[in-house]
């Protein structure tokens, strides 16, 4: 069975979970976007076929950027990663909407903790915003965008001597920690002292994050039996959306599918902040 011209293609690297994954969540918003999609991995590439040939990167990555949720009380995020761990507190799924405010995707798929990157101090709802806020529609090669993610500015509380409120200066905001290449710059043995302790922000993917944090809802990596290890198959033949969760985790074999194992690991001294690390090809059993 050949492969059909697609519609839509995007530069990936499959070792990169985060990439990989992203894929998925772009797969995921064009088929509820384009009832129909279908999608597959091409060499450096994942293929997206809508039945409107006139659909584009641009489009889809327009539609994400403009989605919209409640983020909730802000009011206690003053900081992201600190010592206070609230990995046991009940996941309060994310409902995002189209911007014609019409439901696209429902999210809850972090109270899986195995492949859960961010540490219970850091907010998700925040984050899942400035990631989708900073996403550039126009970039061809949207996860190698490299740029920092803001809250949106808020104004400031009017003082006593009457003067107008004044927009205070927007709060960057660190990713998931899905991309192994933000990651592996985290730990002081890789970089050789702490970016924490010395408050240095670096920038990160914001499409790469968003769309990952998305596509991680219905497409999820398998257990190895090692703790905080995961599989996942990368399939070179084109599906239809509602496959990829059975595809991915191994559970419906492909013909020419691969496999990939990576590790969920600590990234800081606390072992309380984690990311995906750089994936490895694992022997496939599928012919």
């Amino acid at each position: 069975m050949s492969n059909p011209e697609p519609t839509i293609c995007i530069n990936v690297d499959v070792s990169n979970p985060g990439q990989f994954f992203a894929c998925c969540g772009l797969f995921e918003l064009a088929d509820r976007l384009w009832p129909g999609a279908e999608g597959w991995f091409e060499g450096q590439s994942f293929c997206l076929l809508t039945d409107d040939r006139t659909k584009t990167l641009s489009d889809l990555l327009a539609e994400a950027r403009d989605m919209t949720f409640p983020v909730g009380d802000e009011a206690e995020d003053d900081e992201e990663e600190s010592d206070d761990n609230n990995d046991d507190l009940p996941v309060e799924p994310i409902e995002l909407r189209w911007k014609d405010t019409k439901q696209a995707i429902l999210l809850d798929w972090w109270a899986e903790k195995s492949i859960k990157p961010w540490a219970g101090s850091m907010k998700e709802r925040p984050i899942l915003r400035a990631m989708l806020r900073a996403i550039d529609s126009g970039h061809c090669t949207p996860f190698d965008d490299l740029r920092a993610a803001f809250d949106p500015p808020k104004l400031s509380t009017p003082s006593d001597d009457g003067k107008k409120p004044r927009a205070t200066k927007p709060k960057k905001r660190e990713p998931f920690y899905f991309d192994p290449r933000r990651g592996n710059k985290s730990h002081p043995l890789d970089s050789g002292f702490s970016p924490d302790t010395h408050e240095m922000q670096s920038e990160c993917c914001p499409a790469l994050e968003a769309l990952c944090f998305i596509g991680l809802q219905r497409a999820r990596p398998a257990p190895t039996g090692t703790p905080n290890q995961s599989r996942y198959t990368v399939w070179t033949k084109h599906i239809p959306a509602n496959l990829v969760g059975a595809v991915v985790c191994g559970i419906v074999p492909l013909p020419g599918s691969i496999n990939y194992v990576f590790t969920n690991y600590f990234r800081t001294d606390q072992r309380k902040h984690k990311t995906f690390s750089q994936a490895t090809l694992e022997r496939s059993n599928h012919v």
